[in-house]
Formats: structure tokens, C-alpha cells, sequence
């Protein structure tokens, strides 16, 4: 029985009519009358509706078939026949069923909260809703590896712990570290800074940490970055090269995932037109504009985005959109003042982009040009509160052939969330880590 075994799949795919096949995988549904047992079962690939007829089979098989509940793993053998009515449109009446492991009575059933779900985590992964998001989430790391290194990037591995910030102090994780105290890395960006002038194009796919405490729907406390790194870019090169990577991933998933799409309700021809659509660029000073302008929203120049904001400005795109040149006051140390700027700009704005998302999904990508000036990158450690002795090995970067240089950091949780057209970021993980929940 254990030989010639076929993915549910392969079953479903129409070419196994009339022939006799097996298959392994979990009981998804059961139901059973006195002479005949119907069982659904699922791989990894799909699931299939069983039919196990007491004359058919032996006596034990048949009783196995109808003591199995769900979630118990079976080996099954049996006729594929066409059957619109089935899930697939295929249906396998069964010679052999072979139970391998009997499950206890599942814990999940209809309609239980999501936060029973989170707290069973390890079994909600079996859902085919978390099947078919894992689905595309493998298959967007998967891109994102072929789209840098169809490029001529190496992939760079940066440290976990790092001893000082790169987004603000305030959101840093500490560890203790033998006799000392360490940090879950923000970013890899100061070590990718480093590494460029070995490399010089570098890309990573790595957990990262913030100590955000928020609850809301788009923020997780560990999530995955994408992140770049390139030599003698500005930050408008690659806020181009970061569009390409979004519509390389999405035609990626388009063609690998079009039933997992299905399933979860993305907006399957939305994605088909927009990468093919010109997505545009805007400065934050137009954004405010066209907030003011456009959804009477009226914003201080020189504050940040907040979600709403970001939210608002884009009911007014179709596609992701590119926001510039953000007041350099509300930016991180490290990001230079664009000295090109339009001169009816109110304040100094730095050289930095957001790619934001519509829909409501917020920021998939957050980038910017490095400050090569030390003195300036001093004078903002200073500025921030920060011990500039900790970041000596990084002022040292400037000392030793510095040049221009940029890089960009993509969520790929955000990314997931979007493309699947998830309600709650935390979906668009496996286990989850948040403000109240590190759990199971």
C-alpha cells in the first residue's frame, strides 16, 4: 500500500479517472451511516472526498473508517471517479483504509474565537485557511531570494543581538548576555552598511524585533525583514528597484498560488493590473496636499504619517504608492537632508521613502539614502540621546572610503497580509508574537 502514493493533487489533476491509486493524509471530515463511511481527507496539497462501502472493504478497514475522527491519519486505497458534487469534482471509493494513528476528539470546531485559535496555534496551522496563507508566504521568501539574486546581490547574514539601536531605543528588546546586556536586532541595516563595501549589493530575509506595545491589527512584536543594501545608489534607484521586487513577488504568486488566492478571496485580477500599472511617486508635501485637498484632512508639515493618514491618502491609489522626502526631523539618525528638495518645501526633508500599500495594508517598504558625513551622523546620535561611543564601528564606515549608498527594508508579514487580503497581520505568521501573546 505504501508504494505509487500520490498527492491529493495529482488525484484532483484528472489524469488518474478509472485507476486505481493511494493516498495518505488526515481525516478532515467524517460522516457515516450503517453500511457506508464518507471521508474527507486532506494533505498538504489538497483534500478529497472518500467513499468506504461496508461490501467493499474488510470488516476492520470498515469499522477503522468509520472510528476515525478527525484529524486521524490514514492510508487509503481506491478507484478515482469523476463526481461534480465532491470537493475537486473527483471522489475515491475505497478498497483499503488503513487508519495509521487514531486522533482524540479535535479541539477546534465552528466559529470559536480567534483568540482560542491563536492560543491553539499548533493545530489551527492545520486550517486551510493558515495552509493556503503558508503557501504564499513561501512562496514570496522564495522571490525575493530569485529577484536579488537574479540581480547580482549576495545574500549577507547579520547578527541577532546587536549592542545598540537602529530605529530609537524606545522599542528595543534586552537580553542579558552573560554578564553583560545585548539587544534583538531592529534591523540589519548598520552591519549591511558595513558589508557593502566588501559586497556591495546585499540582501537578507531575518527575523527582527520591536517592543512596540500596540494591539492593533498591523503590528507583531518578531516578524521577518527583507532587507537591502547597495553601493553607490541614492534612495530613488532603489525605491524603483523596490516596485520591481513587489510586482516580481506578485506575479510570482500569480502564477504558483492562484487556488490558495481563491480560496482566501484576494483580489486575483487587481493584482494582474497593477503590475503593469505605473506605480507612482509623491513627496510627503504633495501627500499632505492632497490630504488637505482631497479628504479634508488637514496636517502640521513636519509630522509623520500616522496610520489613518495613511489610510486616507491612499483611497486615492490603485496600486502601492511611493511617498518621499519625509520631514528630516521625524527620521531616524542615519538619514541625510536632501539638499535638492523644492525650495517651497517648509523644512529641511531627508533623503527617504515609504512604499505604501491600498487598501488599508500601511507601509510594505521603508527606505532610505545613509548619511555618509560623520560629524552630522554625531551630531544626530547626540540629538537622539544615544552613546555615540557605541556606534564607533559604524562612524568608522565613514572614515575608511565612504560613498554614497542606500538600501530599503520590506515586511514581509505586511506584504502576506496584503496579497492574501488578510483582516488581522497576525494570520500572516505562523506562531505569532505580540504584545500580550509569546504563547505557544
Amino acid at each position: 500500500m505504501e508504494s505509487n502514493i500520490l498527492q491529493i493533487s495529482e488525484v484532483l489533476s484528472g489524469d488518474h479517472v478509472d485507476n486505481e491509486v493511494s493516498i495518505r493524509g488526515w481525516i478532515h471530515r467524517t460522516r457515516s451511516s450503517g453500511k457506508i463511511a464518507f471521508v474527507t481527507i486532506r494533505d498538504s496539497s489538497g483534500i478529497i472526498q472518500t467513499v468506504t462501502e461496508k461490501v467493499n472493504v474488510d470488516e476492520d478497514d470498515f469499522k477503522d473508517a468509520r472510528k476515525g475522527l478527525v484529524e486521524s491519519s490514514v492510508m487509503l486505497t481506491g478507484l478515482v471517479h469523476e463526481d461534480a458534487r465532491a470537493p475537486g469534482g473527483f471522489e475515491l471509493s475505497v478498497s483499503k483504509f488503513r487508519v495509521i494513528n487514531f486522533a482524540e476528539k479535535y479541539p477546534i470546531t465552528r466559529d470559536q474565537s480567534e483568540e482560542f485559535l491563536r492560543e491553539n496555534r499548533h493545530l489551527w496551522l492545520r486550517s486551510r485557511k493558515l495552509t493556503s496563507i503558508m503557501k504564499v508566504r513561501s512562496t514570496i521568501t522564495g522571490a525575493i531570494h530569485d529577484f536579488f539574486r537574479g540581480r547580482g546581490y549576495y545574500e549577507f547574514t547579520p547578527p541577532i543581538l546587536t549592542p545598540s539601536a537602529c530605529e530609537g531605543g524606545a522599542t528595543l528588546f534586552e537580553v542579558k548576555y552573560f554578564d553583560n546586556v545585548t539587544y534583538l536586532t531592529q534591523s540589519w541595516q548598520l552591519y549591511a552598511e558595513a558589508a557593502i563595501f566588501a559586497l556591495e549589493k546585499i540582501y537578507d530575509v531575518a527575523p527582527t524585533f520591536r517592543a512596540e506595545k500596540s494591539k492593533t491589527s498591523r503590528h507583531l512584536t518578531e516578524f521577518w525583514m527583507a532587507e537591502m543594501e547597495a553601493a553607490w545608489a541614492g534612495y530613488r534607484e532603489v525605491s524603483e528597484i523596490g516596485k520591481d521586487e513587489i510586482k516580481f513577488i506578485i506575479n510570482e504568486v500569480l502564477e504558483r498560488n492562484r487556488p490558495e488566492l481563491e480560496f482566501l478571496g484576494g483580489n486575483i485580477s487587481e493584482l494582474e493590473a497593477m503590475v503593469d500599472d505605473q506605480w507612482p511617486t509623491i513627496t510627503y508635501t504633495e501627500a499632505l496636499d492632497m490630504l488637505s485637498k482631497r479628504s479634508g484632512v488637514d496636517i502640521r508639515w513636519g509630522k509623520d504619517l500616522r496610520t489613518i493618514e495613511e489610510d486616507k491618502l491612499m483611497e486615492h491609489f490603485e496600486t502601492p504608492v511611493v511617498v518621499i522626502q519625509y520631514p528630516k526631523e521625524v527620521m531616524a539618525f542615519y538619514k541625510p537632508v536632501e539638499e535638492e528638495a523644492d525650495a517651497s518645501v517648509p523644512g529641511p526633508v531627508a533623503k527617504c521613502f515609504d512604499m505604501l500599500a491600498p487598501k488599508g495594508y500601511g507601509e510594505l517598504i521603508g527606505g532610505s539614502e545613509r548619511d555618509t558625513d560623520v560629524k552630522s551622523l554625531i551630531a544626530a546620535l547626540e540629538n537622539e540621546g544615544e552613546n555615540v561611543s557605541n556606534y564607533e564601528w559604524y562612524l568608522d564606515l565613514r572614515r575608511y572610503g565612504s560613498i554614497q549608498h542606500s538600501g530599503y527594508g520590506l515586511g514581509v508579514e505586511r506584504l502576506v497580509s496584503w496579497i492574501c487580503n488578510l483582516e488581522n497581520i497576525k494570520d500572516s505568521i505562523p506562531f505569532p508574537r505580540t504584545l500580550t501573546r509569546f504563547t505557544p
